[in-house]
This record gives structure tokens, C-alpha cells and sequence, in this order.
């Protein structure tokens, strides 16, 4: 322990090292940055072994900083392509699909099955057992149109 008090470059590379480690078992893409400051911290205060603890706190925070911003604008400029780029947009999922009228729509209004469940629906007047296909949607109410051979 008094090693690490005595050299705080090493201190510094330690907790990098150990960052950098629980991002490798916890990927959440964010403490690879913090990592990459304290490792920034360690290397400039084991070159300037006489830096104060609140200039090496102030290089810790800028240079972090920095590495998020650089990462941020890196993953801005090249996403990662999902293998399901729907999955937390229900509704966009349900485009396309053709769904059974279980509520009469009358004046624009009505229900339709999907899956186990009854949405409201929009679009023109059917009579129940009619299939639609869902064409949009306009906050909760499916926007449908009527399938045609």
C-alpha cells in the first residue's frame, strides 16, 4: 500500500487496468473511457512525479472528458447495426401484418385482433371478420387499409 501512496502514476494504471477490466466482463461501453483517463493520469503523473493530487484529479476529469467525447462522437459517426432494429417499436413491427376486424369500424373506428390482444383501428368502414392490413399507426389507434386479392 505505501508503494501505491509512493508512486501515484502507478496508482493511477492500477485503476485503469481494473476499469478496463470490468468493462471487459460488464460491457456497457463507458468505463473503457474512465479507463482511458486514469490511464492518461497515470502516464503524465509517473512523467511529472511531483504532480499534486488536485492537478492529477484535474487531468483524471479533462482527460476523460475528452475520451467520452471523442467516443461519443465516434459511435455517432459509426452505429452499431442491430440485428433487430424494431425490437422496442412494437408498433413499427406490426406494419404489414393482416389482422382480423373484431369490433366493427364504423366511421373510422374500430377494434382488430392482433395476436391475442384488440387495438383500436382507423381507416375505412369494415364489418367484423374482415381482413386488414396494418399500414401505420396514430399514438394507440393501428391505421389499417382493407386487403385486397
Amino acid at each position: 500500500m505505501d508503494a501505491l501512496l509512493a508512486t501515484p502514476g502507478l496508482a493511477w494504471l492500477i485503476l485503469a487496468a481494473v476499469l478496463a477490466i470490468t468493462e471487459l466482463l460488464m460491457p456497457g461501453i463507458f468505463l473503457v473511457f474512465v479507463a482511458a483517463g486514469a490511464a492518461l493520469t497515470g502516464v503524465v503523473t509517473l512523467i511529472i512525479p511531483e504532480f499534486a493530487v488536485l492537478f492529477q484529479v484535474a487531468v483524471f476529469i479533462l482527460a476523460t472528458s475528452t475520451a467520452v467525447a471523442i467516443g461519443r462522437r465516434w459511435y455517432a459517426q459509426n452505429p452499431v447495426a442491430s440485428a433487430d432494429p424494431l425490437l422496442n417499436d412494437r408498433v413499427a413491427r406490426l406494419i404489414g401484418e393482416v389482422v382480423t376486424v373484431v369490433e366493427p369500424i364504423v366511421a373510422g373506428k374500430g377494434k382488430v385482433r392482433v395476436g391475442d390482444g384488440e387495438w383500436l383501428a382507423s381507416g375505412p368502414d369494415a364489418p367484423i371478420g374482415t381482413h386488414v392490413r396494418i399500414i401505420g399507426a396514430a399514438g394507440t389507434s393501428l391505421t389499417v387499409e382493407p386487403v385486397t386479392a
